[in-house]
């Protein structure tokens, strides 16, 4: 078995004074000591502290697995010792909750989409390692959100004496109610997170009226109440006095009387409205292309699977439409790398510009991008990319743009993510030859 560990936990950033220190355990299921050399050297620039053990065999896998604890998986793709996606097979069988980013070097987008549909985190080019670190810094915020998500949720269901013991607590609301709703006992917690001056203003309020924003949702809550056990949490929008929205987390259980009887109800409350608001921060940042602010890859994959799905129940079309700027390397020659990137946000105005609520447009990855248009026959397709290429050609602006286009329909052209673009990809470059073979002729009868 192949060992490589990186402990130097001192001077990890040379000439970066300031940065947070990031410390990471990977296990590496790779065979090049090269690779692996450059995945640490590029973490260790930018300011991980990384433990690393390496293994080349499934065998290998299972027992590091077995005997420590890791942050993340980074598996060489493909591999003649690994059978398609075993390793991520591997960690489902173990109930292993870590993330796994391939290593991969020339694999096709259709095939990236493919791994990441079966549970990767990500896929790093070998040529782009630079995009390591940004890939795991996005896929650990993700794991913790999970992490903190189920944590909050287990705490939330409480016992009796729980409640008891939480009456004081500052983090969460604790109120009593009755069977109507109306507010009883309110702790100082609940009366801030709110906005109510006081207790006593509060407990003029009753939660389905005067709290909750959907009173339907209110009703289920009381009606869940009112069977007699604990409630599992449920989240609900409520509004501050001042109508400004809040997300919270609710648990609950009846108050019996000295008789016997359900008297009331008792509520735990916690404010989510923050971690809800950081949920949606990173889901959006994880599925948004950082240039052009349209939908990623992993996000494209996830519509497309989606659309595939719907469609089998439907039995109606969708369309997939790759576009790619002409020319972006002499633009980038020509006028300077900032001018091709603005080349790229124009044609991604357009897109979303001439996209409808239900389409999806997206950067698939360089100079090309992606259009998702759902219930579309390949005639309507045709018209709406031809209708972009237009629009692109005549945006006002400098250089002058062109771009080439390729349609794919759903099912007949493809009845997967992978032949879909395969096909969609091949129009493309037909396209392309096509219009780059009488530019060729012009030139050659003109050196005659």
């Amino acid at each position: 078995m192949l060992q490589l560990k990186q402990t130097d936990r001192t001077n990890i950033v040379d000439g970066m004074d300031g940065r947070q220190q990031h410390f990471l355990r990977i296990l590496f299921v790779h065979r090049s000591l090269m690779d692996i050399e450059r995945c640490l050297h590029e973490l260790k620039r930018v300011g991980f502290t990384v433990t690393s053990e390496v293994v080349v065999t499934p065998e290998q896998f299972a027992g590091r697995l077995g005997s420590q604890d890791f942050d993340l998986v980074l598996a060489e793709y493909p591999s003649s010792n690994w059978e398609g996606t075993q390793a991520l097979d591997s960690l489902r069988e173990m109930k292993k909750e870590i993330p796994l980013i391939y290593l991969v070097y020339f694999v096709k987008r259709e095939t990236v989409a493919d791994l990441i549909l079966k549970g990767a985190s990500d896929c790093i080019e070998m040529d782009s390692i630079s995009h390591l670190p940004v890939a795991i810094h996005r896929t650990q915020d993700e794991k913790a959100l999970r992490d903190a998500r189920n944590r909050a949720e287990k705490e939330l269901g409480r016992s009796e004496a729980r409640y008891r013991a939480l009456a004081g607590n500052l983090n969460y609301g604790i109120c009593r109610c009755g069977r109507d709703g109306r507010l009883l006992e309110v702790n100082d917690t609940m009366t801030k997170m709110l906005g109510y001056a006081s207790r006593e203003e509060l407990l003029a309020m009753t939660i389905g009226r005067d709290i909750a924003q959907d009173a339907a949702k209110g009703a289920q809550l009381f009606e869940q109440l009112g069977k007699g056990s604990l409630v599992d949490p449920v989240e609900m929008a409520w509004k501050r006095k001042d109508h400004t929205p809040l997300k919270v987390h609710l648990s609950g259980q009846e108050v019996i009387s000295g008789q016997g009887e359900p008297s009331a109800y008792e509520l735990i409350v916690e404010d989510v409205t923050k971690q809800r608001e950081l949920e949606d921060h990173l889901r959006r940042q994880a599925a948004s292309d950082p240039l052009t602010g349209l939908a990623n890859y992993r996000r494209l994959v996830d519509v497309l699977d989606m659309e595939i799905k719907r469609c089998e129940r439907s039995r109606r079309q969708f369309a997939v439409l790759l576009f790619d700027l002409d020319g972006l390397k002499l633009i980038n020659d020509q006028y300077g790398h900032l001018v091709g990137s603005q080349g790229l946000c124009r044609v991604a105005d357009v897109l979303s510009f001439c996209c409808r609520d239900i389409d999806t447009a997206a950067r698939f990855g360089g100079d090309e991008f992606a259009l998702v248009l759902p219930e579309t026959n390949a005639e309507a397709a045709d018209v709406v990319a031809l209708r972009i290429r237009e629009r692109v050609a005549n945006d006002g602006k400098g250089p002058k743009l062109s771009i080439s286009f390729g349609v794919a329909i759903y099912p007949q052209d493809g009845d997967s993510i992978k032949s879909l673009l395969c096909e969609a990809d091949s129009a493309l470059y037909a396209m392309k030859r096509r219009r780059v073979l009488p530019a060729e002729s012009e030139q050659a009868a003109a050196g005659q």
